[in-house]
């Protein structure tokens, strides 16, 4: 399937690519980000970004709050037209949100399935909800789910399209400690199995060290620091190379040395 294109006119000439990582061909990158910039009034939120991301790739994207990283996750779903520069993704691309966002007035299995158009989208949405362990839920009203159950049936609406890049928004922030760490390991064993291109923006920077191949930093409109992530997962915090990591990163955020525990 050819990348699908979005171009608007930027006047801005001059430029500082972030390098992609070494396996990163940018040609052949799942999404690829060309000089992506958003003002909201006088502020620019995005400032002729450049960004790519590999077949399979899992990123995580931190900043400080309201530096624009769900701004930039939109723009890769193609929910923001005011955007200038250029976004090109191969194939389809799926988000979960922060909030399940599922439709009340129908069951689990009809959410996931919402949408589908071709094939047998009730065995899809079924084998979907297997996956996540919501089979025995299918049935049910969204209402009556825990807050871990609903944002499962959002990760299985959004995997039953097999998109080519899955865009995570925060998914994990309103759940408890315990049905966090699930939810890691559910959405490390669902990436390993369907192996799309993932770019999770989170505030968490051991998430983000949980699950990552390479975290970036956004600041200033543009991509600041980026580090890749080469240990094999499940990954324990106290590993050294995490622990240097962590310390990396938060500097980068501008926590002071004192305040990283």
């Amino acid at each position: 399937m050819a990348p699908r294109l979005r171009s608007v006119t930027n006047h801005r000439t001059e430029r500082v690519a972030v390098p992609a990582p070494a396996h990163a061909d940018p040609a052949a990158a799942t999404a690829s980000v060309r000089g992506l910039s958003r003002r909201f009034g006088d502020r620019a939120v995005l400032d002729d970004l450049d960004l790519d991301i590999a077949p399979g790739e899992f990123v995580a994207l931190i900043g400080r709050s309201g530096s624009g990283k769900s701004t930039l996750l939109r723009a890769l779903a193609g929910l923001d037209q005011e955007v200038t520069g250029q976004v090109s993704v191969a194939g389809p691309v799926s988000v979960a949100f922060q909030e399940p966002r599922l439709v009340p007035w129908k069951r689990v299995l009809d959410n996931v399935e919402l949408g589908l158009r071709t094939g047998d989208p009730a065995g899809a949405a079924g084998t979907a909800l297997s996956e996540v362990g919501l089979t025995e839920r299918a049935s049910a009203w969204p209402a009556t789910l825990s807050g871990g159950e609903a944002q499962r049936a959002s990760l299985a609406r959004a995997l039953v399209r097999e998109p080519r890049l899955l865009l995570l928004d925060e998914p994990f922030s309103a759940l408890d400690a315990l049905t966090r760490i699930t939810m890691h390991r559910l959405v490390v064993s669902l990436w390993e199995r369907h192996r799309p291109a993932v770019l999770l923006v989170t505030h968490d920077v051991d998430e983000a060290l949980a699950l990552a191949d390479r975290v970036l930093v956004l600041g200033e409109g543009r991509i600041a620091h980026s580090s890749p992530i080469t240990l094999p997962r499940p990954r324990e915090r106290d590993h050294p190379d995490l622990i240097a990591l962590r310390l990396r990163l938060l500097t980068q955020l501008g926590v002071p040395a004192g305040d990283t525990d």
